[in-house]
């Protein structure tokens, strides 16, 4: 049975927050010994709490943690509770700076997706991905 955790990462409406956000992720992971998928979760990370920040007004939150079965949930919190655009293609997209993030998600993940949330007392949404650790 895998150690289970949870962190939470609270983070003002700022685009520095995704690099505070990026290696505290690295390290979280990294401690707990899971250096394999440091990479790829910062990736998909980065993705997930830079559109929090830049769609968004409002605080945002990194979610990391370590499911019972041992996948490794990622999650960014942000205050718009109205659903993600649905994820583009990656051949779709091309060199283009915008418009990959949850295609990059979707293709790079286990599973991935959203969900309402008032979990940190505003109204909001989170959208996450699972990464089975090995």
């Amino acid at each position: 049975m895998p150690e289970t955790w949870d962190y939470t990462l609270h983070i003002p409406n700022d685009l520095r927050a995704v690099t505070v956000c990026r290696r505290t992720l690295r390290l979280i992971l990294t401690l707990h010994g899971l250096i394999g998928l440091v990479d790829l979760a910062e990736l998909l990370a980065t993705e997930l709490v830079s559109n929090a920040v830049r769609h968004t007004k409002g605080p945002a939150a990194l979610r990391v943690r370590r499911t019972p079965e041992g996948a490794v949930w990622i999650g960014a919190w942000d205050t718009d509770p109205a659903p993600p655009d649905p994820p583009r293609a990656l051949e779709e997209v091309g060199e283009s700076e915008d418009g990959r993030g949850l295609g990059l998600v979707s293709a790079c993940a286990q599973v991935w997706g959203w969900q309402p949330s008032a979990r940190f007392g505003d109204r909001g949404k989170f959208v996450w991905c699972e990464l089975l650790a090995a």
